[in-house]
């Protein structure tokens, strides 16, 4: 593992970007979200996404077209992502969902025609800062066997709530397998096995090869009811427009909904019960022995605030090497 100043590894991200085409405010804009997964230990999903963005621009190399708008109402918006970079399309459909519910007081967004959408609590955080209350879910290629078979069915399909608040607003995200997508990618390029009970090869045996799980499938997360929920937010994709199974990191689905309280409540009054009763279920008295309790969202916030005093992140070797040599002809 390597120390890396939080400026340096921003540059990294920006300038990998810019080495394979992305504009100057498109590079910020992913940087930014990819730097916010190193700060909360998410690493995995940081800088060594660069690195997995090539591989598949490599791989089915692209020429997106310009997001649109294909139908809209007042509380509602369809969007053709064409073909371009999750961050960027779902960073749009999240503008459009905090505008139409500021303004109607709900809003519902779906994108398609996308591929790795990153974090959703990213997008959740935003929508909670502006004291409205989100769901967000995302589906994506069929990496995962649903409970009791081993073929994949649908995606590792995160979903994620967030609840603005009188104190930290109150996210909850979590991919519905047992491990993601990007976990395997980073074990396969860092030449390190899975633990144990997590996949599955072409053939249905389990495995610890990251490549024998590429090819075959992962389990899913919480037996039937993850995997009930890992259906759910495929559908979800398929109502954003996605198809039944998307194809190989491409044409995921992205819905977004956002909700203004005072719809239903006051909103002062609900925001003091959101921070009331995250202080309730955090003086839950612990089990013997156990660690205090914490709220969804508690760690990754602490760890991000530890990073950004320190000032530093850790990152692979190889890594970092990998980013070096892929953007060492790139001139900002």
């Amino acid at each position: 593992m390597m120390k890396v100043e939080l400026a340096r590894a921003r540059a990294l991200a920006e300038n990998g970007l810019g080495a394979l085409g992305y504009a100057d405010e498109e590079r910020k804009l992913i940087a930014g979200h990819l730097l916010d997964c190193e700060l909360r230990g998410l690493g995995f999903s940081g800088l060594a996404r660069v690195l997995s963005i090539a591989e598949r621009l490599q791989a089915a190399p692209n020429t997106p077209r310009p997001m649109a708008v294909l139908r809209e109402t007042g509380v509602s918006a369809r969007i053709d992502g064409g073909d371009n970079l999750g961050y960027l399309v779902a960073e749009r459909a999240t503008d459009m969902a905090i505008a139409k519910a500021e303004a109607a007081g709900i809003a519902v967004i779906g994108a398609s025609d996308t591929w790795y959408t990153g974090m959703l609590s990213y997008y959740a955080e935003r929508i909670a800062a502006a004291d409205l209350v989100a769901m967000i879910a995302s589906n994506a290629s069929p990496w995962v066997a649903p409970e009791g078979g081993s073929e994949g069915r649908y995606g590792t399909n995160p979903i994620c709530f967030a609840f603005p608040s009188a104190d930290e607003s109150v996210i909850w995200d979590i991919g519905t397998s047992a491990i993601i997508h990007a976990q395997v990618v980073e074990a396969l390029r860092l030449g390190k096995p899975l633990p144990e009970g997590l996949a599955l090869d072409g053939a249905g045996a389990m495995t610890i090869d990251p490549q024998a799980a590429l090819n075959g499938a992962f389990m899913p997360w919480g037996g039937h009811k993850g995997s009930g929920l890992g259906l759910v937010v495929q559908m979800l994709g398929m109502l954003a427009g996605s198809p039944m199974m998307p194809g190989q990191l491409q044409d995921f689905g992205f819905l977004v909904i956002a909700i203004k309280p005072d719809l239903l409540v006051d909103i002062d009054m609900f925001k003091r019960q959101i921070a009331d009763y995250a202080d309730s279920v955090r003086s839950t008295r612990p089990l013997a022995d156990g660690a205090a309790v914490r709220m969804p969202f508690d760690r990754s916030r602490a760890e991000r605030a530890r990073r950004l005093a320190e000032g530093f992140i850790e990152v692979p070797t190889a890594i970092i090497a990998a980013l070096d040599d892929l953007q060492k002809d790139f001139r900002p």
